[in-house]
């Protein structure tokens, strides 16, 4: 697949089949995050894979509720409390695997580092016919002590890329972009 055609096509997907993606898969994605640019070779980050679907659900509830505990007033967050407030929402969309993306070290632009792995990693799972989204509903309490223990993450670490993968049941029509504001100095 033509490169200008992977990063056209990547879509943010939130309806999955069931159907695992294999540890190959996986592999695969995670390899082409790691070839990312960053800063001064760093290589901050580290992959964590959740493929178990208690684990997710119950990530899912614990952050819905620190979302919920943590939204200012304001009528973008009402629409916002209505669907973290339904006990069926799943904020994974019942993907079959979340990627964890945290930076390992201290580092100025440990995030910057790891948001550049992040889009390796969807589009790389675009080209490969898998949807991906990154879910930002989980990086606040995944960011907390009870998140990272959860998945048992050392605390020094920084959650920075929640991003499911898994086989869409339908692949997202392509939304318009606004014309970008363009300033050419010289």
């Amino acid at each position: 697949m033509d490169l200008n055609d992977v990063i056209a096509g990547r879509r943010s997907t939130r309806e999955y089949t069931a159907q695992a993606v294999d540890d190959q898969g996986i592999r695969r994605l995670i390899d082409a995050a790691v070839r990312a640019p960053n800063a001064s070779n760093g290589q901050p980050w580290t992959f964590t894979v959740v493929r178990d679907r208690d684990l997710l659900d119950r990530i899912s509830d614990a952050a819905k509720a620190h979302v919920l505990a943590t939204l200012p007033a304001g009528p973008g967050p009402d629409r916002d409390r209505m669907s973290l407030g339904d006990p069926d929402f799943q904020i994974f969309y019942r993907a079959p695997a979340l990627i964890l993306i945290s930076g390992t070290t201290p580092r100025p632009w440990v995030v910057e580092d790891c948001a550049l792995a992040a889009e390796n990693l969807m589009l790389a799972a675009h080209a490969d016919g898998l949807g991906t989204c990154w879910i930002g509903l989980a990086q606040g309490y995944l960011n907390t002590p009870e998140g990272k223990s959860q998945l048992g993450l050392p605390v020094e670490w920084v959650p920075v890329a929640p991003i499911i993968v898994g086989h869409p049941t339908i692949v997202p029509a392509a939304v318009a972009r606004k014309e970008p504001e363009i300033r050419w100095l010289g």
